[in-house]
């Protein structure tokens, strides 16, 4: 069994019109499905991927309308990095940013920046022999866009506490003192730990990881779900989120890890050329439409504009 590296990466916002716009309008992502917080639907959860919808690419948030910003601390990720093609995409980023009001720092093949709630975000030039998953957009050439996930990073004290689930369980290599990656027939992810800030623990809220998916596929998640509960790390059941099934445990330092599985896809529900223009609850919570509509606040489908 193999692991086909990120899955999604799951945050935290308390502003959806406004993290709908960074991410579509800014960035570039495609926002693929409107939808709710299965474990508490009367927020929104937002799914921003490449063209198709496609794990590797699909950066997701809960809004929890007006949450304070949070810190990353001890046990939570801190930075998310997509690849880009080229220093070329790196200049184009960094101008582009700039005349968006977000400052950034750029060094030999990175750039950093955060997106309007303080979540820390990194673009990589890197070579890899993955399919580059991208989104349209019309002020953003295709050769310059964001090319799906390179991987993720997160704070810990003690990153070999991690290293027999990290490498014996899930099979990840190891690269360097405190770095991972999780390569399978298909994609690969980095997974790695830094020194925690000085300066008190995490604090969950608005910029912040909720969690890091790593994808799986259909046939094996079941698997790898016994797989991690013999390791003792107590994960839940397998959890069927309609488009996608979960698997979620927390690892050794404390960062919360799912399981998710490549399909059935975003496609399943709606026209592939009308993602995320409409709310989609999945059939088990459609009966509670009437109710979540009134509290959620309404959010205008992205791409309107470009026929104006």
């Amino acid at each position: 069994m193999q692991l086909e590296g990120v899955h999604h990466v799951t945050c935290i916002t308390g502003d959806a019109p406004g993290n709908v716009r960074f991410y579509t309008d800014v960035l570039g992502l495609r926002l693929v499905k409107k939808t709710v917080n299965q474990d508490d639907p009367t927020v929104y959860h937002l799914f921003y991927a490449d063209e198709e919808g496609s794990a590797g690419a699909d950066i997701t948030f809960f809004e929890y309308p007006g949450a304070r910003r949070g810190r990353a601390g001890a046990g939570m990720v801190h930075t998310v990095t997509f690849r880009v093609a080229s220093e070329d995409a790196l200049a184009f980023w960094e101008s582009r940013l700039a005349s968006e009001g977000v400052s950034s720092s750029r060094t030999h093949a990175r750039l950093r920046f955060e997106d309007p709630e303080g979540l820390g975000l990194e673009l990589a030039v890197v070579s890899v022999p993955d399919e580059p998953l991208v989104a349209r957009h019309p002020q953003i050439p295709a050769e310059v866009a964001l090319q799906g996930f390179d991987g993720v990073r997160a704070f810990a004290a003690d990153p070999d506490r991690s290293r027999a689930l990290l490498e014996t369980v899930l099979g990840f290599r190891g690269t360097g003192e405190g770095s991972w990656e999780l390569r399978g027939e298909l994609r690969g992810g980095l997974y790695g730990y830094d020194t925690p800030p000085a300066a008190g623990g995490g604090v969950p809220g608005a910029g912040t990881v909720h969690h890091v998916a790593w994808a799986s596929t259909m046939e094996d998640h079941d698997a790898w779900q016994r797989r991690v509960a013999d390791a003792g790390l107590q994960p839940t059941p397998v959890i069927d989120r309609f488009w996608f099934r979960s698997v979620y445990f927390r690892e050794p330092n404390g960062v919360l890890f799912e399981l998710a599985t490549l399909g059935p896809g975003f496609g399943i529900d709606e026209d592939p050329d009308h993602l995320g223009e409409s709310l989609i609850l999945p059939p088990a919570f459609e009966h509670l439409r009437s109710q979540v509509e009134k509290v959620l606040t309404p959010l205008p489908d992205p791409r309107v504009a470009w026929t104006a």
